[in-house]
C-alpha cells in the first residue's frame, strides 16, 4: 500500500510508523532516478523545490513553479511513473529571496510566490517566514512568524480554490540547519527545544484561527524541527535518538502532526530508520543526491581517462575546477582553509555545492564530451572496481552512461526507502 502525506500521523499513532522521502533537487538526472525508483516501488514521490531554487522570478535555476512542474511531469512521463503517485513541495515559502528588501516588499514578492506554486499544482507547503528583513533582526519572533505564515496560508488557500484540485498541506515550523549544510567542521547539534516546539504549534494555530483559516490548519500535518542531525563540509552528525526524546513525546499530545526533518542527507540506514520510528516520517534530502551524482561522474571521467588515450587527463574535473574558479559567488562564503584544501572542497565537500555549476555551458559540454566518449563503450571490470566500486553490472557490456548515474543515484533513494518502511 502507498503511503501518503496525510496518512503518516495515524500510521505512527496506530504504532505502524512509516516514512516519505522528500527529494529536493532540480537537477534532470536526480528527478529522474526519483521518478523511476517511485515507479519501481510504487512508494509516493515527493519531490520539492526551494524558494531560491524555483520561483515566480525564476530563481537559480531560471525555472519558474510552472516550469518545475512541467520538467517533472514530462519525465514522470518518460519513466511511466503515474501522476497520481507524485506530490510537488515548496519548500521555505517565504521571503527568503527578498529580505535585503523591507518587510512589505519582501512578503508582497512571496505572495507573488506562493501563488505560482500553487497555481502550477504544488499541494505540500512549507511555510516559512522566519527571517527577518531589511531594518529587522535576523530571525523574528514567533507571532511575527505566524503573522506572515497565515497571510502566505491566505494566498495558497484562494489560488487552490480559484485553480482547482486538492487543497493544500501545509509544514510550519523552521528552526532547520542551514541550507546546504554548516559550514564549519560540527562536534554536536542540540534538537529543538520541545518547549520551543510547542509555542510555535501554539502561535500557529491561533493566528489560523484568528484569520478563520481553521479549516487550514487542520491541513498542517508537520512542523518542522531539528532533530539534532546536520552535515558540514567534511563530517555528520548521526541521529542520536536519546537525546530527541523530550521533543518526540511533543507528538504523543499532537495526534494530527508528524515531524519533518531537514538535511537527513549522509545519515545512512539505521539512524534514518531510527528518524522514522520516532517520527520523523518526512525525510528531506538533496546534496547526498548530487553528491554521488558528482561521484559517479568523477568515476567515469577516471575511466575515459584510462580507457581513451585521446579523452585527456580527467576534462569533466578540470572544467568544473575551472568554471568553480571564475565564478565563485556559489562556494566562496561556505568553505575555509588554504588554497589545497579549498580545492578539495570545491569538488568533494559533502555541502556539494558543485550542484550549482552542473548547467554552466562549460560544465554541459564537458558531461556531454565525457557522456559521448563512453556511450556504448565496455568498460573493463577492473576499472569498475578502481573507479566505482559495486558496479559490477556495467561491465563489459556496452555502457549508457546515464543508466550509470542513476543506478548510483538509486542506491541513496533505496537506502531512504527502507527506512520509511521501517
Amino acid at each position: 500500500m502507498r503511503v501518503t502525506l496525510d496518512q503518516l500521523a495515524r500510521l505512527r499513532g496506530e504504532g505502524t510508523p512509516r516514512g516519505i522521502t522528500s527529494v529536493c533537487s532540480a537537477h534532470p538526472v536526480v528527478l529522474r532516478a526519483a521518478l523511476r525508483h517511485g515507479r519501481k516501488t510504487g512508494a509516493t514521490v515527493l519531490i520539492e523545490a526551494t524558494c531560491n531554487q524555483v520561483n515566480h522570478l525564476g530563481g537559480y535555476t531560471g525555472m519558474q513553479p510552472r516550469d518545475f512542474s512541467a520538467l517533472v511531469e514530462s519525465i514522470a512521463g518518460e519513466e511511466g511513473c503515474p501522476a497520481d503517485q507524485i506530490v510537488l513541495g515548496g519548500d521555505h515559502l517565504g521571503p527568503n529571496p527578498w529580505r535585503d528588501r523591507p518587510a512589505d516588499e519582501a512578503m508582497a514578492e512571496a505572495e507573488k510566490m506562493m501563488e505560482a506554486y500553487v497555481a502550477a499544482g504544488f499541494r505540500k507547503i512549507h511555510l516559512d517566514t522566519s527571517m527577518g528583513c531589511a531594518g529587522e533582526p535576523p530571525a523574528l519572533d514567533d507571532e511575527t512568524t505566524a503573522k506572515r505564515a497565515v497571510r502566505l496560508a491566505t494566498i495558497a488557500e484562494m489560488t487552490a480554490r480559484d485553480t482547482g484540485g486538492e487543497m493544500p498541506l501545509y509544514i510550519i515550523g523552521t528552526e532547520v540547519p542551514p541550507p546546504g549544510g554548516a559550514d564549519h567542521v560540527l562536534d554536536a547539534i542540540e534538537p529543538t527545544a520541545p518547549a520551543a516546539a510547542r509555542q510555535t504549534l501554539a502561535i500557529h494555530r491561533e493566528m489560523f484561527a484568528k484569520a478563520q483559516l481553521s479549516d487550514a490548519f487542520q491541513r498542517v500535518i508537520g512542523i518542522v524541527v531539528q532533530p539534532g542531525v546536520e552535515f558540514g563540509n567534511r563530517n555528520v552528525i548521526t541521529y542520536q535518538r536519546d537525546k530527541a526524546d523530550a521533543l518526540v513525546r511533543i507528538l504523543n499530545d499532537e495526534p494530527g502532526l508528524v515531524f519533518e526533518a531537514h538535511s537527513t542527507d549522509y545519515q545512512g540506514e539505521p539512524p534514518l530508520t531510527e528518524l522514522v520510528e520516532d517520527g520523523f516520517a518526512i525525510l528531506k534530502v538533496g546534496p547526498e543526491l548530487t553528491f554521488v551524482l558528482r561521484e559517479a561522474l568523477y568515476a567515469l571521467d577516471l575511466i575515459a581517462s584510462d580507457l581513451f588515450l585521446d579523452y585527456g587527463d580527467r576534462p569533466l574535473f578540470n572544467a568544473m575546477e575551472a568554471v568553480m574558479v571564475d565564478r565563485p559567488e556559489n562556494w566562496k562564503q561556505h568553505y575555509d582553509g588554504n588554497d589545497a584544501e579549498k580545492r578539495v572542497l570545491r569538488h568533494y565537500s559533502l555541502s556539494d555545492r558543485i550542484r550549482y555549476y552542473w548547467t554552466v555551458p562549460e560544465a554541459r559540454a564537458a558531461v556531454k564530451r565525457l557522456t559521448a566518449a563512453l556511450a556504448g563503450k565496455r568498460v573493463p571490470l577492473p576499472l569498475l572496481w578502481q573507479h566505482l566500486p559495486g558496479a559490477d553490472q556495467f561491465a563489459d557490456i556496452p555502457l549508457d552512461p546515464q543508466e550509470l548515474l542513476i543506478w548510483r543515484i538509486g542506491k541513496s533513494l533505496s537506502t531512504y526507502d527502507r527506512a520509511c518502511r521501517v
